[in-house]
């Protein structure tokens, strides 16, 4: 499946990898909301997959934050 991120022409502003449709609608609502009355403008990039850090960080980060909390009741339970 091919990812698509848009690219501002006028700032820095990248959208999240996503399908065609999801990212060319953030870059259209970006540029109605910080460069209001311009053209689109900028790049797309298009890749195979969505690149392994991004897109992945909240499944990665809440099991991390699962096996956290399930290690601080172990070690709770054992103390007592």
């Amino acid at each position: 499946m091919t990812t698509y991120r848009f690219w501002c022409g006028e700032c820095g502003f990248k959208t999240p990898w996503g399908t065609e449709s999801e990212a060319g609608r953030g870059h259209t609502d970006h540029y109605g909301t910080r460069h209001p009355g311009l053209r689109l403008g900028g790049q797309v990039e298009t890749g195979p997959t969505v690149p392994a850090r991004e897109g992945t960080s909240c499944a990665v980060c809440a099991t991390t934050a699962v096996l956290g909390l399930l290690l601080l009741v172990i070690v709770a339970a054992c103390g007592r």
